[in-house]
C-alpha cells in the first residue's frame, strides 16, 4: 500500500510558510500521527481479543484506497481526519487478525514486541535525521515512484504463482520503499513542500504500518516456526 509522493495539491507554496509556520504544520503532524496510531492500536486490539476473520485482500485493498480517496478529496476541511480515524481503525481491524497468526507461533508475542520496536526506532531515527540535518530528500520520489511499481509487479506475481523466496523479498523491498517515504515526507513538511498536515500525516502513517508488516513478516520468517 502507498500513498501520494511529492507536493500535495492546493498546498502552498514553500515561501509561503516562515520557519514558525512550517514547525505547526510539523507539530500537527506528528499529534495527528501519534492520535492515528492510537486508534489503530485500540482497533487492532480488539479485533485481535474478539477473534474477528481477516477482512481478505479485495475488501482492505477497496476500503484502504476508498477512505484514502475521501480523504484527499476533503483534504481541506475537518472531513478529511475524520476519514484519517476511520482509516486508522479500518486497518487496525485487519491488524487483528494478522498479529492472532503470529501470536499462535511458539514467540509470537516476542516477534511482535520486536518488530514494534524496529519499527519505532527506524521511523524516529529517521525523523530526527532528516529533521536535524534539514537535508532535501526530494531527489527520492523517483525512487519511490519506481519502487512502487516494481512491488505493486511482485505483489501481483505473488498472487499468480508460487515462487520461492518471493514474499521475503518483497517485506524486505517493503520496508527499504517504507524507510525511504518516510525521509521523502519528512523533508517535505520542513522544506514546505507539503503545508497540509493531515496529508503530510496519512502519508507517514501508511509508511510506519508498511514498516511494522513487512518487518513483522521478515522476522516471522526467520523464526523457525511452520
Amino acid at each position: 500500500m502507498a500513498t501520494h509522493f511529492g507536493k500535495a495539491r492546493g498546498s502552498a507554496p514553500a515561501h509561503n510558510l516562515d520557519s514558525a509556520g512550517l514547525s505547526k504544520v510539523l507539530r500537527q503532524t506528528y499529534q495527528l500521527l501519534s492520535a492515528t496510531l492510537g486508534v489503530t492500536a485500540i482497533a487492532a486490539l480488539i479485533s485481535q481479543q474478539l477473534g474477528l476473520p481477516h477482512p481478505g485482500v479485495i475488501i482492505t485493498l477497496v476500503g484502504f484506497y476508498g477512505l484514502l480517496f475521501m480523504i484527499h478529496k476533503t483534504k481541506d476541511s475537518g472531513k478529511s481526519i475524520l476519514f484519517t480515524f476511520l482509516l486508522a481503525a479500518f486497518m487496525g481491524y485487519s491488524l487483528g487478525p494478522i498479529l492472532n497468526s503470529v501470536l499462535h507461533l511458539s514467540n509470537g508475542g516476542t516477534l511482535i514486541a520486536n518488530a514494534f520496536l524496529m519499527t519505532a526506532v527506524a521511523f524516529l531515527s529517521l525523523s530526527a535525521y532528516v529533521t536535524r540535518s534539514g537535508k532535501d530528500m526530494s531527489f527520492l520520489g523517483g525512487f519511490l515512484v519506481a519502487g512502487f511499481v516494481v512491488l505493486l509487479a511482485g505483489v501481483i506475481l505473488g498472487m499468480i504463482f508460487q515462487i520461492p523466496g518471493l514474499h521475503l523479498a518483497l517485506s524486505v523491498g517493503f520496508v527499504l520503499f517504507s524507510c525511504a517515504a518516510i525521509l521523502f515526507e519528512t523533508s517535505a513538511i520542513i522544506h514546505g513542500g507539503q503545508t497540509n498536515y493531515v496529508l503530510a500525516c496519512v502519508s507517514l502513517y501508511v509508511s510506519i504500518y508498511n514498516l511494522f508488516l513487512s518487518l513483522l513478516s521478515i522476522l516471522s520468517s526467520f523464526s523457525g516456526n511452520k
